[in-house]
């Protein structure tokens, strides 16, 4: 039974945050940081190694006894009860989102409720699947497994959408970027531009070439079209009997895979408990595997099951996925700021703000309650980042001086794994600078002062001074951690995938949907037939008829 989302106790937790919020010293942090020595130690939360510090936002004693309240209305111990128990969480497509089990040992038995009635053993079914992965990687790695013409891979190209690429895309580029003992080359292929295409495949000996096609219905447009586009390239230059050899299905629709070519035993699944933005530790994540080797593939999903493990039993106000929801929740919802910035000093994580996009943005970009009324509050901010320090000379300017406050991520590991001492020690100087630079600014007075003792004139520090404030008092959260190795890359990912899931639960909404997705897809399906020279195909609407006319027009089609 679903409860009505406008509940008098959720509609008052989130009143009483609006209050909190309209407080003079609500959204003060310099102040409180240089009045209090020991609110870093108070508002620093670790696990392990990993630490979360929130000493660099307004929260304070008041405020999270406010959120701790709304995180009771929203009865988010039963909703964390819930999705380990494999309840239909999923509630508009009535499924579980079991992906944890994905990452659990085989014999944990947590299950996942089929739409049909009933449940499965999720992680046995995963286990299974699991260690077929494995066998196949490592006949790949040994040569036992080889192409057409005898030849061992030497690179691999994962062709997929959205979560069967941005997750995948971030493990493998985090766990082989700058290394020596990647054990294939991989590439990825997901925009069906075929300028991408052409990238994707220059360079590449086809007799040494694997593609994984990653897609759970093998129907997806831009998916199926670059594997035609692939198998083209392998027959052309191998012969048609070569491409059974050269191509692995990542799917479940075994009647479209075998029209394609591809032999079963290339074949690998994941139910559809498994949403796609939470794919990477399924089938999906075949590619990490065979480019950064098993090993680092299982220790990342062991850092992912780590996390699990710790949201689903620490006591709320230790919990760091909660944590940092809760944080969340109060700058998006109490002091209304619509956008979310994740600074990952670190290059090998440089694709990681895009799969945060996708997590919380598919997920949470939602504006109807579960039980289909509207939204009780607003809900996904919108998510964007660079690595560090590379953003700082990019958008920074913007999180520092523009007039909307923009939250901040910053994620820093403490061990690089290279020698260049003195430039991790800039990297890491720099991200504090920024952090501390968000939260005390510089008022126009100490600029003034500066510009004085340089020796500037009185009319220049007039008309400079005030361009040079900032204003400070701008929130951010702090990630550290030892070092980014395959463990700690599997507990970060997992820890903003629970936090979104929080944060759903807080605000009332399906976060395991994406039903906004589709409809594009469903209108591209009608459209692309109109595009063809004397279609009689209709476009649905009078301007997109007029952009058909020009784009024809433009190719000499009309």
């Amino acid at each position: 039974m679903i409860a009505a989302m406008s509940d008098p106790a959720r509609s008052a937790a989130f009143a009483h945050l609006a209050a909190l919020a309209a407080r003079p010293e609500a959204r003060r942090i310099g102040a409180r940081l240089a009045a209090d020595p020991d609110r870093a130690h108070r508002l620093t939360f670790a696990l392990d190694d990993l630490s979360l510090d929130l000493s660099r936002t307004a929260l304070d004693e008041t405020v999270l006894a406010g959120l701790f309240a709304l995180a009771a209305a929203a009865d988010l111990d039963g909703f964390r009860a819930r999705l380990f128990a494999g309840a239909a969480v999923n509630v508009t497509e009535h499924r579980a989102a079991m992906h944890m089990a994905l990452r659990s040992p085989a014999d944990t038995g947590l299950r996942a409720a089929l739409a049909a009635g009933g449940s499965e053993d999720a992680s046995a079914i995963a286990g299974a699947e699991r260690d077929r992965m494995r066998a196949f990687v490592a006949a790949v790695h040994e040569g036992r497994l080889r192409g057409a013409t005898g030849e061992r891979f030497t690179h691999v190209v994962n062709i997929g959408m959205g979560g069967s690429d941005l997750g995948p895309r971030v493990a493998t580029e985090a766990l082989t970027l700058g290394r020596s003992d990647a054990k294939l080359e991989a590439r990825f292929l997901a925009n069906i531009d075929g300028h991408a295409f052409a990238a994707a495949i220059a360079g590449l000996d086809p007799a040494r070439t694997l593609f994984l096609i990653a897609s759970k219905t093998f129907t997806t447009q831009e998916t199926m079209e670059n594997a035609a586009g692939a198998r083209d390239w392998i027959a052309q230059a191998l012969g048609e009997p070569a491409v059974g050899a050269h191509f692995v299905a990542l799917s479940t629709n075994l009647k479209a895979v075998a029209a394609f070519g591809i032999p079963p035993a290339q074949v690998f699944g994941f139910r559809d408990w498994v949403g796609g933005r939470y794919s990477l530790w399924s089938p999906v994540g075949l590619v990490i595997a065979l480019a950064a080797g098993w090993d680092k593939f299982q220790a990342l999903l062991d850092g992912a099951w780590a996390m699990d493990c710790h949201f689903r039993d620490a006591p709320l106000a230790a919990n760091l996925p909660v944590l940092l929801a809760l944080a969340g929740v109060w700058h998006r919802n109490a002091l209304g700021c619509t956008t979310h910035c994740v600074l990952a000093y670190d290059e090998r994580l440089r694709r990681l703000p895009a799969h945060l996009q996708q997590v919380d943005m598919e997920s949470n970009g939602k504006s109807v309650a579960l039980d289909g009324s509207p939204a009780v509050a607003a809900t996904a901010p919108v998510i964007f980042g660079e690595p560090g320090t590379s953003a700082q000379h990019s958008f920074m300017q913007l999180v520092h001086q523009g007039p909307a406050v923009i939250p901040v991520d910053f994620i820093l590991a403490a061990q690089p794994d290279h020698d260049r001492v003195e430039a991790h020690r800039g990297l890491a100087a720099n991200a504090l600078a920024q952090a501390a630079a968000l939260a005390f600014g510089r008022d126009e007075a100490t600029v003034r002062a500066e510009m004085a003792a340089a020796g500037k004139s009185a009319a220049e520090i007039d008309l400079v001074a005030p361009a040079r404030v900032c204003p400070g008092d701008r929130p951010s959260a702090f990630l550290m951690f030892h070092r980014l190795d395959a463990f700690s890359l599997g507990r970060l990912i997992a820890l903003y995938e629970h936090k979104v899931a929080v944060q759903g639960c807080l605000w009332g909404i399906d976060s395991f949907d994406q039903w906004g997705v589709e409809l594009g897809k469903q209108l591209a399906g009608g459209i692309q037939p109109a595009l063809t020279p004397g279609s009689d195909h209709k476009a649905p609407d009078a301007a997109t008829g007029a952009s058909i006319a020009r784009f024809q027009a433009l190719r000499g089609e009309r």
